[in-house]
């Protein structure tokens, strides 16, 4: 079984939803909009799961890319799937 570890940043999320309240929004009515409960966002953009659908949700709003507004889960999913393409290409694989 493989396990994400993700970085809580409670400052990220003070950020995001201080730039969603800019934008006449919040994270219920993000939470609305995309079918999921307020408690899903938050729990995302804190950083103590993680969902594509959700990040995704909260770039578009913020007219950005998910990968911008988080860098390190990205990047370790990036790194994952390296590591696996280069064990595949391992002779004996």
């Amino acid at each position: 079984m493989r396990h994400l570890v993700v970085n809580v940043d409670l400052e990220l999320h003070e950020i995001l939803k201080a730039r969603l309240r800019i934008l006449g929004s919040g994270i219920s009515a993000l939470a609305r909009e995309i079918g999921v409960s307020p408690s899903s966002v938050t729990t995302v953009s804190q950083g103590y799961r993680t969902s594509h659908r959700i990040q995704k949700a909260l770039a578009e709003k913020l007219n950005t890319e998910p990968e911008l507004l988080f860098p390190d889960r990205y990047k370790q999913n990036q790194n994952n799937r390296n590591n696996q393409k280069e064990a595949e290409s391992q002779p004996g694989s």
